[in-house]
């Protein structure tokens, strides 16, 4: 059972990185007084969609969110969020466009690829995670013959999805290790709790894992560590970023800033109590939908969980996206930015009862 915490303590840097982020932002919050607990005294905060449906990456990149889910932050903004884990962004970008998501958590590099493509109109409101050592990693097995990444020439790695994230990773590495990327195959279509049955099958010779998937697989079937994925071009990466349609952003704006109010306290939280992080993914419901185990929480790796939107750190990805070839041509992700107007949450508790 998930123990609940107190999380007030946390509320007051929020509510200052909140302002400080809406004054970089040109768009400073007035005070006009709280409701409280959710509720709103006019039209301007009414809830337009209190039910949500929310696809997220089951990673440690998505822990602001299960944070704010199991702590019932969103309740105390008046929203029911039904969370559905995704198996990987690309799929759950076409359900976004589908109606099927209001929201979703995911990569950037899939969400940038969609816009640039015209296969969505998608707006990123808020950031997850940015990488830290040991939370996305290449694996193999004990005994493999692959001991560094000039090994991995004309073998076959695993990852999760086409030319997404995790191949960006891979190419970066192999990069800084001089290895062509052109050199190594890669296996796309493989659901990440797949990873280390198709290394044990001999499919796959390499895996990428993030957490906490990497520490499920190390424990249940002994893979190992080849090679850290910090590195290089994607040191210290934004990997996961939090997107609606644009459509949904115009026709729900105060549903969207409410969830936001709660998810930035999540990410709050995540940032400062790794024991709070510990204990929401030990609450997710399921296996198949995420949940680990005490053990497994206790030593998965963790990334950094940032507030507010970094406009210059979200446009690395696309740079660096363009330098790998993921890219045709460069792109400027201010057109995937919600505007600075939108940021005034002065109307809004973010403390609830």
């Amino acid at each position: 059972m998930h123990a609940k915490r107190k999380i007030t303590r946390f509320i007051p840097a929020l509510v200052a990185a909140i302002v400080v982020f809406a004054l970089a932002a040109g768009c400073a919050s007035r005070g006009n007084g709280s409701s409280g607990n959710g509720s709103s005294s006019g039209t301007s905060s009414g809830v337009e969609k209190p039910n949500l449906t929310v696809a997220v990456v089951p990673a440690v990149d998505s822990a602001g969110f299960f944070i704010a889910l199991y702590d019932n932050l969103f309740k105390q903004q008046g929203l029911n969020v039904k969370f559905v884990p995704a198996v990987s962004s690309e799929t759950a970008i076409a359900d976004q466009v589908k109606g099927t998501y209001d929201i979703t958590g995911g990569n950037y590099v899939s969400y940038i690829q969609a816009q640039q493509a015209a296969q969505a109109d998608l707006e990123i409101f808020a950031e997850g995670s940015v990488m830290q050592p040991g939370a996305q990693a290449l694996y193999t097995l004990p005994g493999s013959k692959i001991t560094n990444l000039r090994d991995l020439e004309g073998k076959t790695v695993g990852i999760n999805a086409p030319k997404n994230i995790l191949y960006l990773l891979v190419a970066s590495a192999l990069a800084s290790a001089g290895v062509p990327v052109d050199s190594v195959h890669f296996d796309s279509n493989i659901p990440l709790p797949g990873m280390a049955a198709a290394l044990k099958a001999g499919t796959i010779q390499a895996a990428v894992l993030p957490e906490p998937f990497a520490s499920q697989a190390e424990t249940a079937d002994g893979v190992i560590t080849l090679s850290d994925l910090n590195q290089g071009a994607t040191t210290d990466f934004p990997i996961e970023g939090y997107v609606v349609t644009k459509q949904w952003a115009a026709q729900y704006p105060n549903t969207l800033k409410r969830f936001l109010a709660a998810l930035e306290i999540g990410q709050e939280v995540a940032d400062t109590d790794r024991s709070a992080v510990e204990q929401s993914f030990e609450a997710i419901n399921g296996p198949q939908n995420g949940q680990v185990t005490p053990g497994i929480a206790a030593v998965m790796a963790l990334d950094t969980y940032p507030i507010g939107v970094d406009a210059t750190r979200i446009q690395r990805v696309a740079d660096v996206m363009f330098q790998f070839g993921l890219l045709k041509t460069q792109f400027n992700v201010n057109s995937m930015l919600l505007p600075s107007s939108f940021f005034n949450f002065s109307q809004f508790s973010s403390s609830g009862s």
